[in-house]
């Protein structure tokens, strides 16, 4: 099986993390702040807050930001349930922009559309949680402006997208958002085998990120109640919970981040080739945008189905049979059934819905060969002449 992801681990990153079994801390030690302060300065962030899962920072960062009931949060429907999921956690209501249809990220026009209708109507969001998909960076731009606009806060799910750029400048510097969000799941661009980052330019929203992810307790006397008891005081000033990341997971991630920008241009390489061996069949390969420099998490082709006799579902499960671990990026949220349950139709977003019937996920991992390249391009041929 030649898998749609998969992770690459070097002897450097085997080392890094016996280095750290063989050392005196396993959690809370030096290697956590290594890694925060390596990604924040690759990045060009002030902040990054090292935690568990992505699906932890976004729920931190939708905290940090004051969402909670009867807030509103907005996302795209074509993501991972967590992007949504979040404003839930904090007891917010969730609501949907449509995508574009040639990003497959948020569309700008239908989120201006939106944000006049609510504003009009005083439902507007106070949190946007912009996703980049398969890497490509959303019009952030154009999103932050509309977002000033209307007093919108901007988290940036850029769970695809570390190693990629916008307007020549790294996805993660938070130039137009308030809070971005790195995933190090396995198949990412790079691994911390599980682990999450968000990162800022507020200092007040770094440290209550930090407070959070610790189970909202402080040392730091400035912000205790009253004096200490003690040098083994501390105080819990707020609920938090226990979303730390471990000093293995830390060193894993700052062995990794060496080979950042060589994974990223690997995958370029990759979806070069991609593109002059499907230049032929009835498929539409992804869109760059011109200010983007996509991290290429993914790389998802829509098929042109009234050109082929099979239906999606034929093509995926031909895929499958050959070997190719093709898969699908993602269920639109909005038709899972705990999202049916709030009132969402499966037509209220079009552009979503269109995506989900036509798209296929293929294998992308930089230790990717030119030669399973080819035969994923085999079985992809055969598949839709069938």
């Amino acid at each position: 099986m030649i898998p749609y992801g998969k992770q690459d681990i070097r002897q450097e990153d085997i080392d890094a993390i016996i280095e750290v079994l063989q050392s005196d801390f396993l959690t809370q030690g030096p290697q956590v702040p290594a890694f925060e302060q390596a990604v924040a300065q690759k990045v060009g962030a002030e902040y990054a807050l090292a935690v568990n899962s992505a699906t932890s920072a976004l729920h931190i960062a939708c905290l940090a930001l004051g969402l909670g009931q009867g807030d509103i949060l907005w996302t795209t429907p074509v993501t991972f349930v967590a992007s949504a999921n979040c404003g839930l956690y904090c007891g917010a209501s969730v609501d949907f922009v449509d995508i574009d249809p040639n990003t497959y990220n948020m569309s700008v026009s239908a989120l201006k559309t939106k944000l006049e209708h609510a504003a009009a109507h005083h439902r507007l969001p106070k949190v946007l949680v912009a996703v980049h998909l398969c890497g490509q960076p959303c019009e952030m731009s154009r999103i932050k402006a509309l977002a000033d606009q209307y007093g919108v806060k901007i988290i940036e799910d850029a769970s695809h997208s570390i190693g990629g750029k916008y307007r020549g400048e790294y996805i993660g510097n938070c130039r137009y958002s308030d809070i971005t969000i790195f995933s190090f799941h396995p198949v990412k661009i790079i691994t911390t085998a599980e682990g999450g980052m968000a990162l800022t330019n507020s200092k007040v929203l770094a440290e209550k990120m930090n407070l959070l992810r610790s189970h909202g307790i402080t040392r730091d006397q400035d912000k205790m109640t009253h004096e200490s008891d003690g040098p083994w005081y501390y105080q819990q000033v707020d609920l938090g919970f226990n979303y730390r990341m471990t000093e293995l997971q830390a060193a894993l991630g700052l062995s990794q981040l060496e080979r950042l920008d060589e994974y990223v241009s690997k995958r370029h390489e990759l979806a070069k080739i991609y593109d002059e061996l499907l230049n032929s069949l009835p498929v539409t390969i992804p869109f760059q945008h011109s200010d983007s420099y996509s991290g290429l998490h993914l790389y998802v082709i829509r098929l042109h189905r009234e050109q082929i006799n099979r239906s999606h579902q034929e093509v995926f499960e031909s895929l499958r049979e050959k070997g190719i671990g093709v898969n699908l990026h993602y269920i639109p949220v909005h038709t899972h059934p705990y999202y049916q349950h709030m009132g969402f139709a499966a037509d209220d977003f079009p552009n979503a819905m269109a995506y989900y019937h036509e798209a296929i996920s293929l294998p992308m991992y930089p230790n990717l060969t030119k030669e399973e390249q080819h035969i994923v391009i085999d079985a992809l041929k055969a598949a839709l002449s069938a």
